[in-house]
This record gives C-alpha cells, structure tokens and sequence, in this order.
C-alpha cells in the first residue's frame, strides 16, 4: 500500500489504515506531554489538602494517566497496541495572575518497540486532567483543560524531537 500526498494513514485510494510497523526494527522510545487544568485558588487549595470528597485527586488522577497510556490504542483508531515500559505522571500547580490558579500534569512514557509513544504520552496527560475536572466539577465547573502538547519524542527513524520553547 502507498501513500497518498505523504500521509502514512491513508492508502492510495485515500482510505484510513493502520500503518504496517512488522518491518519495522524495535527501538528504546520514549514521548513527553503536558498539559494544564486551570481553575479557582479555591478549589486548588481544598485540591492540595485533601479535601475533595471523592477522594485524593492526584492519586486517581495518577493512576487514570497510566491506565489511558495503557490503552490509547482502544481510542484513538490508527494507534498500534504497544507494550510499555513505563509511564511517570507529575503534577505542578500555581497561581495565574488575576486571581486564578492551576493544576499541570507532564507524563513520559516508554517502550520498546517498533513505533512511537506519542499518543501514549498525550492520551495520558488528558485522561489526568479529565479525571481532576471530574472529581471537582461539583465545586468548580468553571474548570478549563488547556495546552496539551507534546514536549518531545525520542527514538525511532526520526530521531529525537524537542519542542521549541519559542512556541510553534
């Protein structure tokens, strides 16, 4: 099958298609992403002590990142299923000027295999700040998922890839 204009996920007819990756040699990987929930000092504060009654947010916040980079592949239709080796969730949080306040979440993601952990990395990072709105939203649905993006990708035949702090 080929490629139509450069896209690797559509064959010569223009159809959606799953790349073939058998050819391809397995590779140490790895994928970083980021993104922000924004939201009242209020609500960040009652975040940080403990105080939200479903439970500690970014223990499950952790633990829904994981499980999304485990299975991209079931959501995201052209995603291969990969076994991955690892997967490290971090949280930050601040204040915004004007009085608003944040909660951040980078995940990197690794494997072993014959293609990227992208996807991996940014499913990850949305499920972490779907799950901070969900177990918040009872107290703060003004909440806003921003800047989600992919800080850089190593391995593979494109080599590493590192966002430019200057912006796109």
């Amino acid at each position: 099958m080929g490629k139509m204009g450069g896209l690797t996920h559509l064959d010569e007819k223009g159809r959606a298609r799953m790349v073939d990756v058998s050819e391809k040699p397995p590779t140490a990987r790895a994928a970083a992403a980021h993104g922000r929930i924004l939201m009242r000092p209020a609500t960040l504060k009652l975040i940080k002590g403990g105080k939200i009654k479903k439970g500690d947010v970014f223990t499950v916040a952790n633990v829904s990142a994981v499980m999304a980079a485990k299975r991209a592949w079931e959501t995201i239709p052209m995603c291969h299923p990969l076994h991955l080796s690892g997967v490290e969730v971090a949280f930050t949080d601040g204040r915004l000027p004007r009085a608003g306040a944040f909660v951040g979440v980078t995940a990197t993601v690794k494997c072993v295999g014959p293609t990227g952990v992208e996807m991996e990395a940014l499913a990850a990072v949305s499920a972490a700040l779907l799950t901070v709105y969900d177990m918040c939203k009872a107290i703060d649905r003004g909440m806003r998922i921003t800047d989600i993006e992919l800080l850089e990708k190593k391995g593979g035949r494109s080599g590493h890839w590192k966002r430019d702090e200057g912006g796109l």
